[in-house]
Order: structure tokens, then C-alpha cells, then sequence
């Protein structure tokens, strides 16, 4: 009977430490940094973090070839435009400071969100830029309705929607959000 009672600790004590680590993997790969800023967007908490883990994999410092900084990979001139069209203090040397940066990316993809009424468009137009999405949508070859995008021209882009979406599917199951 003692052996029993050994074996059957030793599986619940495996069983504690892979549930721990299970955990741990979650809390490490699909962080929820600056959630107060997240929170008060009004978006979905878990597509903001799934467009800050595909855009800079939670990294404050990131900065991109072409000039996006921060954890929403902001462009100084969105983030400028941003600033003007919300009231907001336009401060480029915070766009890497978290909180700030986040607060800009969520304004600019709500911007995204009430100009295009897809949520895959809203997305493409946050990586390829809206002025390029608005010109996929008038091509009958991406677009047969104005709205919505059949095929993305770029790889790229078409690759960061996908993602993003993926990663908006595990954070509201790992989190329990609703969207």
C-alpha cells in the first residue's frame, strides 16, 4: 500500500509541476504588458496584444528597417497624426516608453477599425499601411466588394494578418476574454 500511495504522490507532484510550467510558457509567450493602457482602449484586449506580440514580440526598444518603434511599432508620422487627431501631446521621444506607445497603437488601429469594416483589412492596413489597403480594396483582383480583401498582395502582409489572428485566438482561449 505505501508503494501505491508513493507512485500515485509522484504523478500528482509530475502533474502539479507540468501544469506550472504550462503556465509559465504562457505567461512568457503571450505576455499582457501595460494591461491599464490596454484596458481603458475600449478594443479587445486580446487583439491588441496579439498586433504587440506580432509586432515587436513585447520588446519597448524594437525599432523596425523602415522606422516603426515600440511594442505597437508606431511610424513617428502616425504616431503624429495620431496625436493631432485625438488631442493627444505628440512626444517623440516616449514612443518607445510602453505605456505611451501603447496608447498610440490602440488609437491608431481603432482609427483602422471604424475605416475599414473588416477586421483582416483593419489589420492589413496597420502593417501595409491604409492609403496601400485602400488602393488593394479598389483592384478587383483583391478585392470583388470594396471591403473586404480576397488575396493581399504582399507576403508579408498577408503572413502578419494570419499571425495575428492566431495569436487573437490563443490569447482569448489562454485568457478567457471576450472580444
Amino acid at each position: 500500500m505505501k508503494k501505491g500511495v508513493r507512485n500515485l504522490f509522484l504523478v500528482f507532484a509530475a502533474l502539479f509541476v507540468l501544469a506550472f510550467a504550462c503556465f509559465a510558457w504562457i505567461a512568457g509567450n503571450y505576455r499582457r504588458p501595460c494591461r491599464d493602457v490596454v484596458e481603458r482602449s475600449g478594443l479587445s484586449p486580446a487583439l491588441v496584444y496579439a498586433v504587440m506580440k506580432a509586432e515587436s514580440g513585447f520588446d519597448e526598444k524594437a525599432q523596425s528597417r523602415a522606422g516603426a518603434v515600440g511594442l505597437m511599432q508606431i511610424m513617428p508620422a502616425t504616431a503624429e497624426f495620431v496625436c493631432r487627431e485625438n488631442g493627444v501631446e505628440f512626444l517623440p521621444e516616449k514612443l518607445t516608453d510602453g505605456e505611451y506607445n501603447v496608447r498610440l497603437g490602440c488609437l491608431y488601429l481603432r482609427y483602422l477599425l471604424r475605416r475599414f469594416p473588416r477586421e483582416e483589412t483593419a489589420l492589413a492596413a496597420y502593417n501595409a499601411g491604409e492609403g496601400t489597403v485602400r488602393e488593394w480594396l479598389k483592384n478587383e483582383r483583391y478585392s470583388t466588394d470594396g471591403e473586404r480583401l480576397e488575396s493581399i498582395p504582399y507576403p508579408e502582409t498577408e503572413q502578419y494578418v494570419k499571425k495575428v489572428i492566431e495569436f487573437r485566438k490563443k490569447y482569448l482561449f489562454f485568457y478567457r476574454e471576450r472580444s
